[in-house]
């Protein structure tokens, strides 16, 4: 005797959105960003769930943690994003990276630290509501709420404290 079935992707892909499961899971998953032949980011990640099937909010998440990495056009190393956890989707390219979150741009040697940050791929730009701390070389500011660019070569501070350093024009 012989058995056989066969299911339609699209059956097995609503299925998979009606139990609320990922389409497929990677470990240790290591993706090289393009554009026009160009490293623009790299992502390592110890898991990955990808919930693409979505149709309203499709969306990747990194329970165990992220690291991204993003370069400039001369193809050094500038930022290095990492935290605990992550969501991102994709049809607004919004992220949120929370739980030990760290920023770090290699090029003006500068960190950015909170709980929960934001992240605008398309504008290339964070922002939180949380504590943050923001480490210069001119010093270091801590304060509840902040919006910067994603290299923190510009930022806009709330709620502040700190000593800073300044040159008068």
């Amino acid at each position: 005797m012989l058995f056989s079935c066969t299911n339609d992707a699209k059956v097995v892909r609503d299925l998979l959105a009606d139990k609320n499961l990922p389409i497929g899971i990677a470990k240790n998953a290591h993706h090289v960003y393009k554009d026009s032949g160009r490293i623009t980011s790299k992502l390592k990640t110890p898991l990955l769930h990808d919930f693409s099937n979505r149709s309203e909010h499709p969306y990747n998440e990194f329970p165990e943690g992220i690291k991204i990495i993003t370069f400039e056009k001369n193809g050094i190393d500038s930022t290095t994003i990492t935290g605990n956890y992550g969501i991102s989707y994709s049809k607004t390219s919004v992220s949120e990276i929370k739980g030990n979150v760290v920023v770090i741009n290699h090029t003006d040697n500068t960190k950015l630290e909170t709980d929960q940050l934001y992240w605008d791929q398309k504008l290339n730009y964070f922002f939180t509501e949380e504590k943050f701390k923001l480490t210069l070389t001119e010093g270091i500011i801590i304060g509840i709420g902040i919006e910067a660019k994603q290299d923190l070569s510009k930022w806009i501070a709330k709620d502040v404290t700190g000593d800073l350093e300044t040159k008068q024009n």
